[in-house]
Formats: C-alpha cells, structure tokens, sequence
C-alpha cells in the first residue's frame, strides 16, 4: 500500500472519526442551546404575556374600585327603595360606564338582590333594572358565593344567560363605613376579543393560557377547556390545566408547579419551568403567578417550532470543510462562527434573563446563529421597551394613588392621613434638630346650621373657601389640610408664640372679611399650639383640641392658645 494511500487513508479515518465525534458533538450541542434558549425565552414570553394581561386588567380592576367606593352608590345601596338616591347612583354608574372599555357596567344589591346593567350599545338606558337574583338558581349562585366568602374582588369567566352574554367578569364587593357588604359592582370584558388580544396571539409554536388559583383554565384559545363558572363549581368538577396533558407524570408536574409558586408567595419575577408532552410533541411549559389577580400565567413552548434543529445544519457543513482544510482552520472557524457567538450570546440571553438590558456587542456571523443573535437583539429590545413602558405605568398609577391616599378630593388639602405623615414627620424632625413648631386647629362655627339651612352642596362650597382662603393666609411653607368634618389643621415650621399667634389671627381674621363680601358671613374657632421637642402626636392635639374646646366655648370666632 503506497504512503499517499497510507495518508489518504489515515486522513479518512480522522475525517470519519473527527466527522462522527462533531455528529455526536453536534447533536448534544444543539439540544443543549435549544433547552437553555428555550427556558430564557419562556422566561421572557411568560413575564411578556403576564404584562399584557395585567396592562388590560389593571385599568379596568382600578376604575372598578373606584366605582365601589363612590358615595352615592353606596348610599343607594343602603336605601335601594329611595328613588332620589337611585336616579343619582344610576347616572354616576352611567358616566363610569364610559371609562370602561367594554362600556357596560353592573350592580347588585345585597337588600332587595336586585341586578342592573347596561351595555356599550346603551340598550338598557332608563331600563337598568333587569332581574331579581335567586339563590335557588343555580345562574345566580355566583353572588351568592362571593358574597360569603368577602373577597373584595375577583375574576370570573361567566355566561349570563337571562342577559346572553359571556364575558371576563371583573367583581367588585361595596362596603358601607361599617365594613358590611351592601352591593356588588363591576364590569366585563368581551370573551372573544379578550381571547383574540391576548391568548390567540396566533404565533406558532407558543401557546398561552391563564388560571385561576385553583388551577381552573379561565382563558384558552379553545373555549371548550374553559372552566365557566369556576366559583360554584365545588374541586373536582372543574376543568383543571391537568386535562392538557395525557402523560399522568406531566399531570403532576404542572400541579406540583403550580403548588410551589403559590408556596413560595410568588416572588417577583419567579417563573417555574419544566418540559411536558402536548398533543404528542414535546413542548417546554413556564409558570408564573400574579399575585394582584390571583391567575397563573402557563406558556408552552413548542421548541420544535421555535428553533428547528434545521436551523443548525449548516454547521455541519462548516465542520466538514474545516476538517478537509485543515485542524487548525476547522478550531478558528469553529471558534470564530460558532462557540464564539454562541457564549456571548447566552452571555447576553442570561443579562436578560437577569432584567439587564445594556448588552454587550454580538457577533453575527453570516449564518443561522448570526439570524438568532439579531432576532434576539430585537427581542430584547422590545422586552425592553415594554418592561420600561410597564413600569412607567405602574410608578405612575402608583404615585397617583399616592396622592389620592394623602389629598382631601373635596378641599384638595391634605386629608387626615398626609397630616399624620406630615406630624410624625415634623415631630421626628423637631426632636432631632431641637426646634419648636405650631399647629393650629380650626373649626367652622355654627357649620351644622350652615348645612341644615343651606344644604350640604352649600357646605361643600364653604369648605372649598376655607381651603381657599387658608391657602392664600398661610406661610408659604406652612402645610394646611382637612382633618375632617369641617375641622382643618396647619402645622407651622418653624414657629414661635408670636407668630403662632399672628398667623392664627390673620386667618380668623381673612375668613371673617372674605366671607362677609360674598354675603355669606363666615367664622372660624381656633386652638393653637406651640409645639416642642419630645412631645407625642397624642399630646400635641390633645393641647390643640384643648385650646380649640375653649374657643367654643367662650363664644367661639377667637383663638386660644393651649
């Protein structure tokens, strides 16, 4: 046998032998990045799918709140047989119903159970009323249940069938100032456009659904695994995310996910995943919990789909031309096209997952994983885009429900809980830096006569003129708010006898004078207060009421100091 064929043969055999060993490298190499890119792209397309859901939600749940809280439906709720209160509750359910989005709203009434809603199409104007609620019905046995139970709110999948509707019922309980339920109100969502925007995506190879924290499906693209109805169905009987899945050790897998993130108390971003088999093909499943809905949010993931092991047959022709070429060019192309792009790559997918958006420059190779690196930079990109839309609208919804927490709605002063955040914070800063400061509280003389003569849309008005004129007499830098009632506080800082003094007669005397050239002579009664280091929040409007009880009672329109 000649050397050349010697060499030609031994060359083969290192060729077939390098050829096999890539194969195997190959194969166990591409399985590998499609499991770790499948797992950080289910993280992301779990926390993705969960935002959308929540960004539609959110508004929704949060003007329903609102709703419950709105002092004429729960007036009316109280005496549901006054026909005043009823036209007035009804017209505020009305200008609610064009902030929802679906345009239709309900109440129900815990005393007479009487149902009322209306649509986006108005069909029911002047007609809201359309039914009595019967705890014998089964139909009905929805109120019913979530009124035992005193959940403050909840989302339900549910036809109405006295009404023909199906839709994502979003329900709210009233409350009266003693905490007794009274009513029930809320709005729905339509089930197929719910569907359409958010669960059909139509993207192959990703599937979402949403349930319940029971696990009850509750959104699906097929309606036929919906569980409708959940609240009354007792366990059991109700359609479980289980039913997906054939294989009984799948079954267990997604309830033992489920179990886990409810155990865990669903951190922040905490997403379970795990592989299970779907109609045949293996997908990869991601689980997350949102707390603010009670769901959980399922992605399943055909990786099949997704990241086809086609995709990565080009390397194999890399592979073998390296080879012919030489060893040293098959490691730096290799090198070059492959592993290299592939490490920074996961670098980047795991500065994602990790919510780090700044990544470092990627290769892109002319090949397929030069196509992922770009595809994934886009998504990226638009993770990024959304995650910082989301939380612009959460800091912004949060810092507007701050300041419908702390501000009066009526005066917009500080109500009682911003002074008591202000007090606690003026108390703690005059013990530290050991300075004195004022509080002043006033009460409106005679203000229930005010009311029973003029009624109280005239005493709302002399309220907004008190805020007005207390604006306009304090120190700049002085803090003024409405503890309640017709009662208002300012706390003054910094503040000495005189000028605690001086400020208090400036605004008994303003109110006196202001008022009196409207023709509707006001007067206020005032207790005043020199505050000083050390002194309890107890202590100093214990002094304050003290001093205020005895401009009262010496005739009132003066101040006292306590």
């Amino acid at each position: 046998m000649s050397l050349s064929t010697r060499i030609l043969s031994l060359a083969t055999t290192l060729i077939i032998a390098a050829g096999v060993g890539s194969w195997l490298a190959y194969q166990k190499l591409t399985d590998s990045i499609i499991e770790r890119w499948g797992r950080q792209v289910t993280e992301i397309q779990v926390r993705y799918d969960s935002a959308r859901l929540l960004s539609s939600l959110e508004r929704e749940i949060g003007l329903a709140k609102q709703l419950a809280r709105s002092p004429s439906l729960i007036q009316w709720a109280a005496q549901p047989d006054n026909q005043t209160l009823q036209n007035k509750a009804l017209h505020e359910l009305e200008n609610f119903r064009g902030g929802f989005s679906d345009k239709s709203y309900f109440v129900a009434l815990i005393e007479n159970r009487r149902y009322y809603f209306n649509n986006a199409q108005n069909d029911y104007a002047g007609e809201q009323f359309r039914y009595v609620l019967d705890p014998e019905k089964p139909d009905d046995a929805w109120f019913f249940q979530l009124v035992e139970e005193g959940r403050d709110f909840h989302l339900n999948v549910n036809p109405d069938t006295q009404l023909g509707v199906t839709k994502l019922w979003i329900d709210v309980l009233v409350r009266d100032a003693g905490g007794d339920i009274i009513a029930m109100v809320g709005t729905g969502l339509n089930l197929d456009n719910f569907l359409q925007d958010i669960v059909d995506i139509g993207q192959d190879g990703i599937t979402t659904l949403f349930a319940d924290y029971n696990g009850a499906i509750q959104l699906y693209r097929d309606r036929n695994y919906i569980d409708f109805g959940s609240i009354i169905k007792p366990e059991g009987q109700k359609k479980t995310v289980d039913l997906l899945f054939e294989d009984p050790q799948d079954k267990q897998q997604m309830l033992g996910m489920l179990a886990m993130l409810k155990k865990q108390g669903s951190a922040p971003g905490m997403v379970e995943s795990g592989f299970v088999m779907v109609d045949g093909k293996k997908h990869l499943a991601g689980v997350a919990y949102l707390p603010t809905i009670g769901w959980f949010e399922i992605t399943l993931l055909d990786l099949s789909v997704l990241l086809p092991k086609r995709e990565f047959w080009p390397l194999v022709v890399v592979f073998i031309v390296a080879l012919l070429v030489t060893l040293g060019v098959f490691y730096w192309v290799i090198q070059a096209r492959v592993l290299r792009p592939v490490a920074v790559l996961e670098h980047a997918v795991k500065r994602v997952r990790d919510g780090r958006y700044d990544l470092p420059y990627l290769p892109k190779p002319d090949n397929e994983i030069g196509q992922l690196a770009d595809h994934f930079e886009k998504m990226a990109e638009r993770v990024r885009h959304n995650t910082q839309e989301l939380e612009g609208r959460v800091a912004h919804r949060t810092e507007q429900l701050h300041r419908q927490a702390r501000i009066d709605p009526l005066t917009e002063l500080k109500n009682r809980r911003g002074l008591d955040e202000s007090l606690h914070d003026m108390i703690a800063r005059a013990e530290r830096e050991q300075q004195n400061f004022g509080l002043l509280w006033l009460d409106i003389d005679h203000f229930k006569t005010i009311n029973d003569k003029h009624g109280h849309q005239y005493g709302d008005d002399v309220l907004r003129r008190i805020a007005l004129w207390l604006r306009a007499t304090i120190r700049p830098y002085d803090q003024a708010g409405r503890w309640g009632g017709d009662e208002f506080v300012v706390i003054m800082d910094p503040s000495d006898q005189d000028t605690l003094k001086q400020v208090a007669e400036r605004i008994r005397s303003t109110i006196a004078t202001e008022s009196a050239a409207t023709g509707s002579p006001l007067s206020v009664s005032i207790g005043a207060y020199h505050c000083k280091p050390g002194e309890s929040i107890d202590t100093i409007l214990r002094h304050a009421d003290q001093a205020l009880y005895r401009a009262k009672g010496e005739g009132r329109n003066r101040i006292r100091i306590g």
